[in-house]
């Protein structure tokens, strides 16, 4: 039995992370300060003896015994990011810090969650793991690339003088059960508008490109990236290949859930990607690890996970 920390535990990937470790036999501490995370997501979970839920907002230190940390914390969605710039990049960034002396101390591995938006609005396309990205940073989503970044910069400088062991991850567009319903990404956004018979709202003309991975696949990848060799550090991107653009996925959405729903069109806001999709090759050489879940299988899912929840 390992000893886990999950931050960002009761988020929507955290939850599913911690749900699998468990099952897995480990004993998990989940910390969250819930600003966008919730209870629900882990409510399944509380009363077992393998998990413990603590408030803690990881800007603050924090103290265990632990032999493993996933760092998760941190608002994923512009519209939890941008409320509170400021509070992201302190996430980011001193969560990162204090997180990694909890790791320096314990002689803990260490797993950052990154994001494909230390890409920026990428000139390179596809992303691969060398690219340094094209990111404005002093732009309105800034707090949270340029936290990101600066995480990532901290963990490699504590491998580099402290050799701890960490593992960067770049995450891209993940979706599936427990996404908040005003949680702002595209995919809740397009499925949630359909399912009330609302307009389908795409900003921009449409034509922009994002790769979505469903939520299993990406807890997938962590699981393998945590246990991959020593020395081994990363960044590794973990998304899906498949890519497709904004239209393609509101017309995908659509035929699903049926109804009268229009698409209509907002003015694409301030430093929003154009276009982008991981390459995919480390992690198929380093962890053996790709994708399983089509969109299509993966929307299925989360059209009947918002048609219950907006049920109630």
């Amino acid at each position: 039995m390992k000893q886990i920390l999950v931050t960002g535990g009761a988020g929507f990937i955290g939850s599913h992370l911690c749900e699998r470790l468990v099952r897995e036999g480990n004993a998990v501490i989940c910390l969250d300060n819930f600003y966008s995370g919730s209870k629900a997501n882990v409510w399944h979970l509380i009363g077992h003896p393998g998990f413990e839920l603590v408030r803690h907002d990881v800007t603050e230190p924090y103290r265990a015994e632990i032999d493993e940390i996933y760092n998760l914390a941190c608002p994923a969605s512009p519209v939890f990011y941008q409320y509170d710039p400021i509070q992201t990049t302190k996430t980011s960034v001193i969560g990162t810090f204090n997180m990694l002396g909890l790791a320096k101390r314990t002689k803990a591995k260490i797993l950052q969650a990154s994001t494909s938006e230390v890409y920026g609005d990428p000139a390179k396309h596809p992303q691969e793991e060398s690219y340094w990205g094209n990111v404005n940073p002093i732009g309105i989503r800034s707090c949270y690339d340029e936290g990101k970044r600066c995480a990532e910069s901290l963990c490699f400088d504590y491998h580099r003088i402290h050799n701890v062991d960490v593992k960067v991850i770049r995450i891209f567009n993940t979706y599936g059960p427990r996404m908040a319903v005003n949680d702002g990404r595209v995919v809740s956004n397009f499925v949630v508008q359909a399912l009330r018979g609302e307009d389908i709202t795409i900003y921009g003309d449409g034509s922009q490109t994002r790769s979505f991975q469903y939520v299993s696949d990406l807890v997938e990848g962590m699981i393998r990236m945590m246990a991959s060799p020593a020395g081994f550090t990363g960044p590794v991107n973990l998304g899906n290949p498949g890519e497709f653009t904004m239209i393609e996925l509101a017309e995908k959405v659509l035929s699903k859930v049926g109804g009268r729903s229009k698409i209509v069109y907002q003015p694409l806001p301030a430093d929003d990607p154009k276009m982008r999709r991981p390459d995919i090759s480390l992690a198929k050489k380093e962890l053996g690890w790709e994708p399983k879940v089509s969109l299509d299988e993966g929307l299925d899912e989360v059209i009947t996970y918002f048609r219950e929840v907006l049920s109630r």
